[in-house]
């Protein structure tokens, strides 16, 4: 598939919605652009690597306990017997 996109008088252009799609890029996601040698540019979706660091304490909860990882693997031993 081959799309034309209009340069506006300030330099810039419009992704149309089948472009924003077939990158699977949301409102308010960013974009990045490869200047390759050739004249050519290189578009993908610049989705941010997750750190599965950024999830600690997510399932915290105000008064509730703190579970040991010695209490999780009794549950998940007590479950795969019933």
């Amino acid at each position: 598939m081959s799309l034309e996109l209009t340069v506006t008088a300030k330099g810039q252009i419009t992704l149309r919605q089948a472009v924003l799609e077939h990158l699977h890029i949301r409102p308010g996601e960013k974009v990045a652009v490869a200047l390759l040698p050739d004249g050519r540019l290189e578009l993908k979706a610049a989705h941010e690597r997750h750190d599965i660091g950024r999830a600690r304490g997510v399932l915290h909860r105000p008064g509730q306990r703190v579970v040991t990882l010695e209490e999780m693997q009794d549950a998940i031993e007590l479950d795969h017997d019933a």
